[in-house]
Protein backbone atom coordinates (compact mmCIF):
# COMPACT_ATOMS: atom_id res chain seq x y z
CA UNK A 1 0.00 0.00 0.00
CA UNK A 2 1.04 3.34 -0.90
CA UNK A 3 1.28 4.90 2.11
CA UNK A 4 3.80 7.53 4.00
CA UNK A 5 2.73 6.51 7.42
CA UNK A 6 5.53 3.77 9.79
CA UNK A 7 2.78 1.57 9.88
CA UNK A 8 4.17 -1.64 7.37
CA UNK A 9 1.76 -1.57 4.59
CA UNK A 10 0.91 -5.72 5.77
CA UNK A 11 -0.27 -4.26 8.68
CA UNK A 12 -2.24 -1.90 7.17
CA UNK A 13 -3.99 -3.99 5.37
CA UNK A 14 -4.75 -6.53 8.25
CA UNK A 15 -5.51 -3.39 10.27
CA UNK A 16 -8.36 -2.73 7.42
CA UNK A 17 -9.54 -5.70 7.17
CA UNK A 18 -10.39 -6.18 10.65
CA UNK A 19 -12.37 -3.05 10.77
CA UNK A 20 -14.53 -3.47 8.18
CA UNK A 21 -15.53 -7.51 9.66
CA UNK A 22 -16.17 -5.71 13.08
CA UNK A 23 -18.08 -2.89 11.19
CA UNK A 24 -19.81 -5.66 9.04
CA UNK A 25 -20.88 -7.86 11.88
CA UNK A 26 -23.38 -5.30 13.31
CA UNK A 27 -25.65 -5.53 10.31
CA UNK A 28 -26.12 -9.02 11.09
CA UNK A 29 -25.96 -10.05 14.89
CA UNK A 30 -29.95 -9.25 15.37
CA UNK A 31 -30.92 -11.84 12.32
CA UNK A 32 -30.63 -14.61 14.39
CA UNK A 33 -32.22 -13.07 17.37
CA UNK A 34 -35.14 -11.48 15.57
CA UNK A 35 -37.69 -14.06 18.00
CA UNK A 36 -36.31 -13.37 20.98
CA UNK A 37 -35.98 -9.78 20.75
CA UNK A 38 -39.37 -8.89 18.96
CA UNK A 39 -41.00 -10.87 22.57
CA UNK A 40 -38.97 -8.96 24.52
CA UNK A 41 -40.02 -5.66 22.96
CA UNK A 42 -43.69 -6.75 22.67
CA UNK A 43 -43.63 -6.61 18.91
CA UNK A 44 -46.14 -9.05 17.09
CA UNK A 45 -44.78 -11.73 15.21
CA UNK A 46 -46.16 -10.34 12.09
CA UNK A 47 -44.13 -7.47 12.18
CA UNK A 48 -40.79 -8.90 13.93
CA UNK A 49 -38.82 -8.41 10.55
CA UNK A 50 -38.70 -5.01 11.47
CA UNK A 51 -35.91 -5.68 14.09
CA UNK A 52 -33.80 -6.23 11.34
CA UNK A 53 -35.55 -4.13 8.30
CA UNK A 54 -34.78 -0.50 9.97
CA UNK A 55 -31.03 -1.23 10.44
CA UNK A 56 -30.34 -2.50 6.73
CA UNK A 57 -33.09 0.53 5.77
CA UNK A 58 -30.37 2.93 7.93
CA UNK A 59 -27.66 1.02 6.06
CA UNK A 60 -29.08 1.82 2.53
CA UNK A 61 -29.33 4.92 3.64
CA UNK A 62 -25.70 5.52 4.53
CA UNK A 63 -24.32 3.73 1.44
CA UNK A 64 -26.59 6.32 -0.88
CA UNK A 65 -26.16 9.24 0.95
CA UNK A 66 -23.01 9.31 3.18
CA UNK A 67 -20.39 6.80 1.13
CA UNK A 68 -19.74 9.42 -1.42
CA UNK A 69 -18.72 11.66 0.91
CA UNK A 70 -15.60 9.90 0.62
CA UNK A 71 -15.14 11.48 -2.73
CA UNK A 72 -15.27 15.08 -0.95
CA UNK A 73 -13.93 14.90 2.73
CA UNK A 74 -11.08 13.63 4.62
CA UNK A 75 -11.65 9.79 4.62
CA UNK A 76 -9.91 8.85 8.13
CA UNK A 77 -12.42 11.91 9.75
CA UNK A 78 -15.35 10.56 8.13
CA UNK A 79 -14.54 6.51 9.40
CA UNK A 80 -13.92 7.40 12.20
CA UNK A 81 -17.18 9.61 13.44
CA UNK A 82 -19.84 6.92 11.26
CA UNK A 83 -18.40 4.14 13.81
CA UNK A 84 -18.88 6.48 16.82
CA UNK A 85 -22.26 7.01 15.41
CA UNK A 86 -22.56 3.33 15.55
CA UNK A 87 -21.34 2.79 19.23
CA UNK A 88 -24.31 5.66 20.13
CA UNK A 89 -26.65 3.47 18.62
CA UNK A 90 -25.54 0.16 19.54
CA UNK A 91 -25.36 1.58 23.04
CA UNK A 92 -29.14 2.76 22.53
CA UNK A 93 -29.80 -1.09 21.16
CA UNK A 94 -28.03 -2.37 24.57
CA UNK A 95 -30.80 -0.16 27.10
CA UNK A 96 -33.75 -0.35 24.82
CA UNK A 97 -36.34 -1.23 26.71
CA UNK A 98 -39.73 -0.17 24.34
CA UNK A 99 -40.04 -0.50 20.62
CA UNK A 100 -39.98 2.92 19.53
CA UNK A 101 -36.01 3.45 21.22
CA UNK A 102 -35.19 0.26 19.18
CA UNK A 103 -36.15 1.05 16.15
CA UNK A 104 -34.44 4.60 16.20
CA UNK A 105 -31.22 3.58 17.57
CA UNK A 106 -31.35 0.22 14.76
CA UNK A 107 -32.05 2.86 12.11
CA UNK A 108 -29.20 5.05 12.74
CA UNK A 109 -27.12 1.61 13.74
CA UNK A 110 -27.53 1.01 9.76
CA UNK A 111 -26.26 4.32 8.71
CA UNK A 112 -23.16 4.55 11.15
CA UNK A 113 -22.22 0.87 9.80
CA UNK A 114 -22.27 2.34 6.18
CA UNK A 115 -18.87 3.23 7.57
CA UNK A 116 -16.90 -0.14 6.08
CA UNK A 117 -17.99 0.65 2.28
CA UNK A 118 -15.66 4.12 2.77
CA UNK A 119 -13.12 1.60 4.58
CA UNK A 120 -13.01 -0.59 1.14
CA UNK A 121 -12.54 2.36 -1.58
CA UNK A 122 -9.91 3.66 1.67
CA UNK A 123 -7.69 0.87 1.28
CA UNK A 124 -7.86 0.37 -2.98
CA UNK A 125 -6.59 3.94 -2.97
CA UNK A 126 -3.97 3.14 -0.50
CA UNK A 127 -3.11 0.42 -2.71
CA UNK A 128 -0.92 0.12 -6.16
CA UNK A 129 -2.28 -0.79 -9.11
CA UNK A 130 -0.86 -3.84 -9.60
CA UNK A 131 -1.33 -4.64 -5.67
CA UNK A 132 -5.29 -3.89 -5.96
CA UNK A 133 -6.95 -6.77 -6.15
CA UNK A 134 -4.75 -8.49 -3.49
CA UNK A 135 -5.65 -5.64 -1.02
CA UNK A 136 -9.48 -5.18 -1.73
CA UNK A 137 -9.66 -9.32 -1.41
CA UNK A 138 -7.81 -9.09 2.27
CA UNK A 139 -10.46 -6.38 2.47
CA UNK A 140 -13.56 -8.76 1.64
CA UNK A 141 -12.22 -11.71 3.83
CA UNK A 142 -12.58 -9.93 6.59
CA UNK A 143 -15.73 -8.74 5.48
CA UNK A 144 -16.91 -11.98 5.27
CA UNK A 145 -16.03 -13.11 8.19
CA UNK A 146 -17.50 -10.53 10.22
CA UNK A 147 -20.79 -11.38 8.18
CA UNK A 148 -20.51 -15.50 9.10
CA UNK A 149 -18.95 -14.93 12.82
CA UNK A 150 -21.57 -12.46 13.57
CA UNK A 151 -24.74 -14.98 13.61
CA UNK A 152 -23.43 -17.64 15.62
CA UNK A 153 -21.42 -15.03 17.88
CA UNK A 154 -24.79 -13.44 18.74
CA UNK A 155 -26.53 -16.95 19.16
CA UNK A 156 -23.79 -18.47 21.41
CA UNK A 157 -23.09 -14.98 23.54
CA UNK A 158 -27.08 -14.64 23.75
CA UNK A 159 -27.09 -18.17 24.93
CA UNK A 160 -24.84 -17.42 27.89
CA UNK A 161 -25.70 -14.34 28.89
CA UNK A 162 -28.48 -11.99 26.93
CA UNK A 163 -29.17 -10.55 23.82
CA UNK A 164 -28.16 -7.17 25.41
CA UNK A 165 -24.53 -8.73 25.94
CA UNK A 166 -24.12 -8.15 21.95
CA UNK A 167 -24.89 -5.28 21.84
CA UNK A 168 -22.34 -3.69 24.52
CA UNK A 169 -19.54 -6.41 22.79
CA UNK A 170 -19.81 -5.01 19.74
CA UNK A 171 -19.69 -1.46 20.97
CA UNK A 172 -16.48 -2.31 22.53
CA UNK A 173 -15.10 -3.50 19.85
CA UNK A 174 -15.84 -0.96 17.80
CA UNK A 175 -14.54 1.86 20.37
CA UNK A 176 -11.11 -0.38 20.49
CA UNK A 177 -11.16 -0.36 16.73
CA UNK A 178 -12.29 3.58 15.98
CA UNK A 179 -9.35 4.49 18.70
CA UNK A 180 -6.55 2.30 16.77
CA UNK A 181 -7.68 3.90 13.27
CA UNK A 182 -7.41 7.59 15.05
CA UNK A 183 -4.00 6.70 15.91
CA UNK A 184 -2.65 4.34 13.00
CA UNK A 185 -4.55 5.44 10.22
CA UNK A 186 -2.86 8.04 7.27
CA UNK A 187 -5.36 10.60 6.41
CA UNK A 188 -6.29 10.91 3.36
CA UNK A 189 -7.97 14.06 1.61
CA UNK A 190 -9.63 13.64 -1.94
CA UNK A 191 -8.43 15.40 -4.63
CA UNK A 192 -10.02 17.92 -7.33
CA UNK A 193 -13.13 18.62 -4.61
CA UNK A 194 -12.69 22.40 -4.54
CA UNK A 195 -15.70 23.01 -6.81
CA UNK A 196 -18.06 20.23 -5.62
CA UNK A 197 -21.08 20.38 -3.66
CA UNK A 198 -22.66 17.91 -1.65
CA UNK A 199 -25.95 18.00 -3.83
CA UNK A 200 -23.73 17.82 -7.20
CA UNK A 201 -21.59 14.66 -5.58
CA UNK A 202 -25.32 13.33 -4.92
CA UNK A 203 -26.43 14.08 -8.08
CA UNK A 204 -23.91 12.43 -10.30
CA UNK A 205 -24.77 8.96 -8.92
CA UNK A 206 -27.21 8.43 -11.47
CA UNK A 207 -24.88 9.93 -14.37
CA UNK A 208 -22.28 7.70 -13.27
CA UNK A 209 -24.56 4.38 -13.44
CA UNK A 210 -25.95 4.64 -16.17
CA UNK A 211 -22.67 5.72 -18.17
CA UNK A 212 -20.16 3.30 -16.14
CA UNK A 213 -20.95 -0.16 -17.95
CA UNK A 214 -18.59 -2.09 -15.87
CA UNK A 215 -20.42 -0.38 -12.77
CA UNK A 216 -23.22 -1.78 -13.90
CA UNK A 217 -22.55 -4.58 -15.06
CA UNK A 218 -20.59 -6.07 -12.11
CA UNK A 219 -22.96 -4.82 -9.56
CA UNK A 220 -25.75 -6.47 -10.87
CA UNK A 221 -24.07 -9.79 -11.19
CA UNK A 222 -23.09 -9.55 -7.81
CA UNK A 223 -26.82 -8.87 -6.72
CA UNK A 224 -27.72 -11.91 -8.17
CA UNK A 225 -24.77 -13.56 -6.45
CA UNK A 226 -25.90 -12.30 -2.73
CA UNK A 227 -29.43 -12.98 -3.67
CA UNK A 228 -28.52 -16.32 -3.66
CA UNK A 229 -26.55 -15.80 -0.73
CA UNK A 230 -29.00 -14.56 1.26
CA UNK A 231 -31.61 -17.18 -0.15
CA UNK A 232 -29.76 -19.94 1.76
CA UNK A 233 -28.77 -18.28 5.00
CA UNK A 234 -32.56 -17.27 5.33
CA UNK A 235 -33.74 -20.72 4.59
CA UNK A 236 -31.04 -23.20 5.55
CA UNK A 237 -31.66 -22.29 9.28
CA UNK A 238 -35.52 -23.12 8.28
CA UNK A 239 -34.55 -26.21 6.84
CA UNK A 240 -32.14 -27.31 10.03
CA UNK A 241 -34.30 -26.88 12.01
CA UNK A 242 -37.44 -28.70 10.45
CA UNK A 243 -38.12 -32.39 11.45
CA UNK A 244 -35.04 -33.32 8.87
CA UNK A 245 -32.65 -32.78 11.12
CA UNK A 246 -34.07 -31.54 14.28
CA UNK A 247 -30.90 -29.41 15.43
CA UNK A 248 -30.78 -27.09 17.95
CA UNK A 249 -30.41 -23.14 17.75
CA UNK A 250 -26.87 -24.04 19.07
CA UNK A 251 -26.24 -26.39 16.69
CA UNK A 252 -27.51 -24.23 13.99
CA UNK A 253 -24.57 -21.68 14.59
CA UNK A 254 -21.81 -24.10 14.73
CA UNK A 255 -23.26 -24.72 11.16
CA UNK A 256 -23.16 -21.16 10.25
CA UNK A 257 -19.25 -20.90 11.10
CA UNK A 258 -18.23 -23.69 8.44
CA UNK A 259 -19.47 -20.91 5.82
CA UNK A 260 -16.63 -18.87 6.93
CA UNK A 261 -14.26 -21.12 5.03
CA UNK A 262 -15.71 -19.87 1.89
CA UNK A 263 -14.11 -16.60 2.83
CA UNK A 264 -10.33 -17.99 1.44
CA UNK A 265 -11.44 -17.32 -1.67
CA UNK A 266 -11.43 -13.58 -1.36
CA UNK A 267 -7.44 -13.17 -1.35
CA UNK A 268 -7.03 -15.62 -4.71
CA UNK A 269 -9.39 -14.01 -6.66
CA UNK A 270 -7.88 -10.37 -5.71
CA UNK A 271 -4.59 -12.48 -7.26
CA UNK A 272 -6.10 -13.52 -10.33
CA UNK A 273 -7.57 -9.95 -10.78
CA UNK A 274 -4.27 -8.57 -10.80
CA UNK A 275 -3.10 -11.17 -13.20
CA UNK A 276 -5.79 -10.15 -15.48
CA UNK A 277 -8.08 -13.55 -15.26
CA UNK A 278 -11.07 -11.48 -13.82
CA UNK A 279 -13.23 -13.30 -16.75
CA UNK A 280 -12.25 -16.97 -15.80
CA UNK A 281 -12.75 -16.21 -12.23
CA UNK A 282 -15.59 -14.89 -12.52
CA UNK A 283 -16.92 -17.79 -14.51
CA UNK A 284 -15.76 -20.20 -11.76
CA UNK A 285 -17.18 -18.79 -9.15
CA UNK A 286 -20.71 -18.34 -10.70
CA UNK A 287 -20.68 -22.24 -11.64
CA UNK A 288 -19.49 -23.05 -7.74
CA UNK A 289 -22.45 -20.97 -6.54
CA UNK A 290 -25.18 -23.17 -9.32
CA UNK A 291 -23.36 -26.33 -7.98
CA UNK A 292 -23.82 -25.60 -4.34
CA UNK A 293 -27.63 -25.70 -4.25
CA UNK A 294 -27.30 -28.73 -6.85
CA UNK A 295 -24.59 -30.81 -4.49
CA UNK A 296 -27.60 -30.85 -1.36
CA UNK A 297 -29.66 -33.40 -3.54
CA UNK A 298 -26.89 -35.44 -4.23
CA UNK A 299 -28.51 -37.97 -1.28
CA UNK A 300 -31.18 -38.89 0.80
CA UNK A 301 -31.47 -35.86 3.20
CA UNK A 302 -31.85 -36.21 6.83
CA UNK A 303 -28.17 -38.28 7.27
CA UNK A 304 -24.72 -37.40 8.69
CA UNK A 305 -23.52 -37.41 5.09
CA UNK A 306 -26.34 -35.16 3.96
CA UNK A 307 -25.74 -32.65 6.62
CA UNK A 308 -21.84 -32.83 5.68
CA UNK A 309 -22.51 -32.07 2.10
CA UNK A 310 -24.83 -29.67 3.31
CA UNK A 311 -22.29 -27.81 5.13
CA UNK A 312 -20.07 -28.47 1.86
CA UNK A 313 -22.29 -26.12 -0.20
CA UNK A 314 -22.40 -23.37 2.53
CA UNK A 315 -18.64 -23.44 2.00
CA UNK A 316 -19.03 -23.97 -2.04
CA UNK A 317 -21.74 -20.52 -2.02
CA UNK A 318 -19.61 -18.40 0.04
CA UNK A 319 -16.23 -18.73 -1.87
CA UNK A 320 -18.21 -17.94 -5.29
CA UNK A 321 -19.95 -15.01 -3.58
CA UNK A 322 -16.60 -13.66 -1.82
CA UNK A 323 -14.45 -14.47 -5.16
CA UNK A 324 -17.25 -12.18 -7.72
CA UNK A 325 -17.39 -9.62 -4.58
CA UNK A 326 -13.64 -9.16 -4.87
CA UNK A 327 -13.79 -9.21 -8.17
CA UNK A 328 -16.06 -6.23 -8.87
CA UNK A 329 -15.28 -4.17 -6.29
CA UNK A 330 -11.21 -4.71 -7.79
CA UNK A 331 -13.15 -3.72 -11.41
CA UNK A 332 -14.61 -0.70 -10.33
CA UNK A 333 -11.73 0.69 -8.25
CA UNK A 334 -9.68 0.38 -11.30
CA UNK A 335 -11.80 3.51 -12.44
CA UNK A 336 -11.21 6.93 -12.00
CA UNK A 337 -10.06 7.39 -8.13
CA UNK A 338 -12.23 10.77 -7.92
CA UNK A 339 -15.17 8.85 -7.93
CA UNK A 340 -14.00 5.61 -5.77
CA UNK A 341 -16.80 6.62 -3.36
CA UNK A 342 -19.35 6.92 -5.28
CA UNK A 343 -18.84 4.14 -7.45
CA UNK A 344 -18.52 1.87 -4.12
CA UNK A 345 -21.72 3.09 -2.87
CA UNK A 346 -23.78 2.73 -6.18
CA UNK A 347 -22.57 -0.79 -6.42
CA UNK A 348 -23.12 -1.90 -2.78
CA UNK A 349 -26.65 -0.40 -2.84
CA UNK A 350 -27.23 -2.41 -6.21
CA UNK A 351 -26.24 -5.74 -4.02
CA UNK A 352 -28.33 -4.49 -1.43
CA UNK A 353 -31.18 -4.99 -3.23
CA UNK A 354 -30.27 -7.95 -4.64
CA UNK A 355 -29.60 -9.52 -0.97
CA UNK A 356 -33.22 -8.17 0.13
CA UNK A 357 -34.77 -10.11 -2.92
CA UNK A 358 -32.97 -13.15 -2.32
CA UNK A 359 -34.03 -13.10 1.62
CA UNK A 360 -37.75 -12.56 0.28
CA UNK A 361 -37.13 -15.52 -1.98
CA UNK A 362 -35.90 -17.39 0.64
CA UNK A 363 -38.79 -17.67 3.26
CA UNK A 364 -41.52 -17.90 -0.16
CA UNK A 365 -39.43 -20.62 -1.59
CA UNK A 366 -39.03 -22.87 1.41
CA UNK A 367 -42.58 -21.97 2.94
CA UNK A 368 -43.94 -22.93 -0.59
CA UNK A 369 -42.16 -26.17 -1.33
CA UNK A 370 -39.52 -26.96 1.07
CA UNK A 371 -35.56 -27.53 0.14
CA UNK A 372 -36.59 -28.30 -3.16
CA UNK A 373 -38.20 -25.20 -4.26
CA UNK A 374 -35.51 -23.43 -2.48
CA UNK A 375 -32.86 -24.62 -4.50
CA UNK A 376 -34.39 -24.24 -7.39
CA UNK A 377 -35.03 -20.77 -6.79
CA UNK A 378 -31.72 -20.35 -5.55
CA UNK A 379 -30.14 -22.07 -8.58
CA UNK A 380 -31.50 -18.82 -11.09
CA UNK A 381 -29.68 -16.16 -9.16
CA UNK A 382 -26.48 -17.54 -10.13
CA UNK A 383 -27.19 -18.86 -12.90
CA UNK A 384 -29.37 -15.65 -14.22
CA UNK A 385 -25.71 -13.57 -13.35
CA UNK A 386 -23.62 -16.49 -15.81
CA UNK A 387 -26.26 -16.15 -18.54
CA UNK A 388 -25.64 -11.76 -18.30
CA UNK A 389 -22.07 -12.10 -17.97
CA UNK A 390 -22.36 -13.87 -21.36
CA UNK A 391 -23.89 -11.11 -23.13
CA UNK A 392 -20.38 -9.27 -22.87
CA UNK A 393 -19.23 -11.07 -25.78
CA UNK A 394 -22.84 -10.90 -27.58
CA UNK A 395 -23.32 -6.88 -26.95
CA UNK A 396 -19.65 -6.76 -27.64
CA UNK A 397 -19.35 -4.99 -24.72
CA UNK A 398 -16.07 -7.52 -23.73
CA UNK A 399 -14.28 -6.53 -27.07
CA UNK A 400 -14.81 -2.87 -26.16
CA UNK A 401 -13.14 -3.40 -22.85
CA UNK A 402 -9.91 -4.60 -24.44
Amino acid sequence: MNQTETVPARTLTLLLGLTVGVIAANLYYVQPLVAMISNALGIATSSAGLVVTFTQVGYGVGVLLLVPLADLLENKKLIITLMMVAVAALLGLAFATHVIPYFIAALVLGVGTSAVQIVVPYAAHMASDSHRGRVVGSLMSGLMLGIMLSRPISSLLTDLISWHAVFFLSAALMTVMAFVLYKLLPPRQPEHTENIKYTRLIASMGELFVNTPVLRRRAIYQAFMFGAFCLFWTSAPLYLMSETYHLSQTAIAIFAFAGVAGAISAPFAGKLADKGLSTPATIVAMIAAIASFAVTHIVEPGSYVALGILVFAAILLDAGITATLVLGQRAIFSLKPEYRGRLNGLFIATIFVGGAAGSYAGAWAYAHGGWMMTTIVGTLFPATALVYFATEWVTGFRKNQN
